[in-house]
């Protein structure tokens, strides 16, 4: 990393460089220094990064440069965290950038583990994105407690090798039990079916499925071997990154890039994979990978234990993570939802995460209009 930061200060650009961010600071200074100091961590977006989102120095090679050097390091993170798994998992992770598994738990303990998350109320709130009901209920240190089957396999050093290998890093996942409530209004299509990247380095996402999902009712979706950072990827995320204007994607900008077949075909990538799945299913993927929410063609409900972890992805080592101290892993979640209306309150920031109270996962969608 010293070797390319010297590279970098050699640039024969440096002087561009340094022009620009001097405007940036003189612009605002506060936001600067904020800026600055999160340059190398996992801050995406281009629309509220003032250096991320430079043009200038996208032009130079900014995001391009972020983007390759968190692969290099998470390649090299993910030799040191696949001690734990066999080699079959570890062959279709790199080949395919998710590994699945069916049949995951043994049947009692996926029955007993089953009938906690579909039938105990949690703490739960709700988002509406066109057509389609996102429900997330909280499994925090709290109500795991009641939780015994559901704690038991949180706590299981093989289900949390297996996520910490795709995230790349010793990760300390948010658990909920997330419900996908599809067409629950004539509205545009959920957002979530169009295929993208969720940032522009390696994390992790976790489906243990407790339903069965059918091809047609909103499966999850991914595009195998997009999770690779090659070339013409890096030839690809540069374009998006000096083309992007405030009349792009909104959540391109905001550091999600969005993708349409035309172009996957051009990076060499195979057609998108539809996870048509039983329950017991798990899939666990590395969202750098192109993915989505597959359109559902009828109102149908999608239930799963789901797990999501992010780490900056400029850390050489592979734990040392403060969020796993046991007082703060508790007590992650509540402390989550209550920045979010901490903003919205204090700053204007709207917090898509709206209170539903204590639901039971069957239950029908509370909010369905905006």
């Amino acid at each position: 990393m010293l070797f390319t930061f010297k590279k970098i200060w050699d640039f024969p650009h440096k002087k561009i460089v340094l022009k620009e961010l001097k405007q940036i600071a003189k612009a605002n200074p506060k936001k600067f220094v904020v800026d600055a100091t999160t340059l190398f961590g996992f801050a995406k977006s281009f629309e509220s990064h003032s250096i991320i989102g430079n043009k200038a120095l996208n032009e130079l090679g900014l995001h391009r440069f972020r983007v390759e050097q968190a692969a290099k390091l998470a390649q090299k993170r993910r030799q040191k965290l696949s001690k734990v798994l066999t080699s079959d998992e570890v062959e279709q992770f790199q080949k395919n950038g998710f590994i699945l598994k069916e049949n995951f738990l043994p049947e009692d303990e996926f029955l007993q583990l089953s009938k906690e998350l579909l039938e105990t109320p949690l703490e739960t709130r709700e988002t509406l994105q066109g057509d389609t009901v996102t429900r997330r209920m909280a499994l925090d240190g709290e109500i795991l407690k009641q939780l015994p089957a559901t704690e038991k396999l949180l706590n299981n050093k093989k289900w949390q090798g297996l996520l910490n290998y795709v995230a790349s890093s010793k990760v300390q996942p948010m658990y909920y039990v997330q419900v996908i409530l599809s067409q629950v209004r004539k509205s545009r299509p959920d957002p979530q079916t169009s295929l993208h990247s969720d940032t522009f380095h390696s994390s992790v996402k976790a489906w243990l499925f407790l339903t069965d999902v059918a091809e047609d009712e909103g499966p999850f979706v991914y595009v195998p071997g997009s999770h690779v950072v090659n070339e013409k990827r890096l030839d690809w995320e540069y374009l998006q990154s000096v083309q992007m204007t405030e009349k792009s994607n909104a959540l391109s900008r905001r550091g999600s890039l969005r993708i349409n077949q035309n172009e996957l075909e051009g990076l060499g990538y195979g057609q998108p994979q539809a996870f048509s799945v039983k329950k017991n299913t798990l899939v666990i993927a590395d969202t750098y990978g192109f993915h989505a929410r597959g359109p559902s063609v009828r109102p149908s409900t999608r239930i799963e234990l789901w797990a999501y972890g992010r780490r900056s992805p400029f850390l050489p080592w592979v734990g040392l993570n403060v969020l796993s101290i046991p007082f703060v892993k508790q007590h992650l979640i509540p402390w989550y939802w209550k920045a979010l209306d901490v903003l919205e309150q204090k700053y204007q920031r709207k917090n898509p995460w709206r209170k539903v109270g204590k639901l039971k996962a069957t239950d029908e969608a509370v909010i369905k209009s905006k």
